[in-house]
């Protein structure tokens, strides 16, 4: 199977990577993650994708596009349900990029995450699957969520502190918002 791997960062796609491999799954990583703030942020996990793939021998398409402000105009007006947006913005820009390129499936490191919302996940992809057309790869990488660490570690790769956007920022860091 031909499968493009929505990647959100290097450390959470190595282990996905390698278990997709290690059944005999040929995988595309596609970096779309137009929703991180701040921009110095972005570039980190760029380069970290970047640093992954070449230390992996992983090929990735790369959509390069910070809009934060097509982020914010999406969600402002109900910051709560951001999460929604994001994956299922992030989800059909790969479902949409599979079908274009003749990929078989998509799926996401996202999915590797014991910090993101699992059913949401497969929820969004589903939704960007039936509209491209393309098959969305079902598997849960929470698993390895330590041997990913552990990897990501040996590597080198820059870990970053919250998962992504203006808000989870400032959950991460925020006094009042980590109830201190």
């Amino acid at each position: 199977m031909r499968l493009l791997l929505h990647i959100c960062c290097g450390p959470c796609a190595l282990y996905p990577l390698r278990t997709l491999k290690s059944e005999g799954v040929e995988v595309t990583g596609f970096f779309y993650n137009h929703n991180i703030h701040p921009y110095q942020e972005y570039q980190r996990r760029l380069e970290g994708v970047r640093q992954m793939a070449s230390a992996t021998g992983t090929e990735v398409v790369y959509r390069d596009e910070y809009a934060l402000e097509e982020f914010l105009s999406a969600v402002a007006k109900e910051p709560a349900g951001r999460c929604h947006y994001c994956y299922f913005s992030r989800l059909e820009a790969t479902a949409a990029m599979a079908a274009e390129l003749g990929f078989e499936a998509f799926s996401s490191t996202l999915l590797y995450s014991r910090y993101q919302n699992h059913d949401h996940i497969v929820a969004a992809a589903r939704r960007a699957a039936e509209k491209h057309g393309v098959r969305f790869h079902h598997q849960d990488f929470r698993p390895g969520w330590q041997e990913g660490i552990r990897l990501s570690k040996e590597m080198g790769l820059y870990r970053q502190q919250y998962c992504g956007c203006i808000y989870s920022e400032k959950e991460r860091y925020h006094p009042a918002a980590r109830g201190l």
